[in-house]
């Protein structure tokens, strides 16, 4: 099998490599960013491409985009996405046309070596792989108001979002760092269904919280 990895921290793409290489998988190539990773696929027609769903250069929706268009243009090339939460509205979307040669798993699922080949393996032979946490979340998207997907801690950075704390106040008040934070507001957005294009995303989870 011949592969593609796509993931922008360095660390990661140096150990996925190792880890494929050292069962056996060829690795293609290591790319970093969404563009590149298309014209890899292009150059050298991979089985299976490992795809995070945040890369730069904004670092919301690029990777998963990507795969889109690479479901699209080469069907024949399998797609197994990495990301560190779940984000249920990417998940919808990459399975919403057509479920085979499909992936989606959580990072920390890496650390089981023997279970991420088996899950590309599956995917690239034409199957489905889906981290159990997904496949929860999938579940609570149809069955529930997307307000109670939040965690406690989004719901309490939501609730300072609500009233008109910025991002460093929030970080001060909970006692976590700007970064964590703006994950934390990253995770609300796509639990609520707000896309990078829907506008002011701050403003719109804020009045979902308001409304209910």
């Amino acid at each position: 099998m011949r592969v593609v990895i796509a993931e922008d921290s360095v660390l990661l793409q140096a150990g996925l490599a190792r880890l494929l290489g050292l069962a056996g998988i060829d690795v293609a190539a290591t790319v970093g960013d969404a563009e590149t990773l298309l014209a890899a696929v292009a150059e050298h027609r991979p089985d299976a491409v490992i795809v995070d769903v945040r890369m730069p250069p904004t670092h919301t929706d690029e990777g998963v985009k990507a795969a889109l268009v690479i479901r699209r243009q080469w069907p024949a090339v399998a797609v197994l996405i990495l990301s560190q939460y779940v984000e249920e509205r990417y998940a919808a979307d990459l399975l919403s046309a057509n479920t085979s040669k499909v992936g989606y798993l959580l990072k920390d699922r890496v650390a089981d070596v023997a279970e991420f080949v088996d899950a590309l393996h599956r995917v690239a032979g034409g199957g489905t792989a889906l981290d159990p946490e997904v496949v929860a979340q999938l579940l609570l998207r149809h069955t529930s108001d997307p307000l109670d997907r939040l965690t406690r801690r989004e719901r309490e950075v939501l609730t300072l979002m609500a009233q008109g704390h910025a991002n460093a106040d929030i970080a001060r008040t909970l006692g976590i760092s700007d970064s964590a934070v703006a994950k934390h507001i990253n995770a609300i957005f796509a639990k609520l269904d707000l896309a990078p294009g829907d506008g002011d995303r701050r403003v719109l989870a804020v009045l979902r919280f308001l409304a209910r």
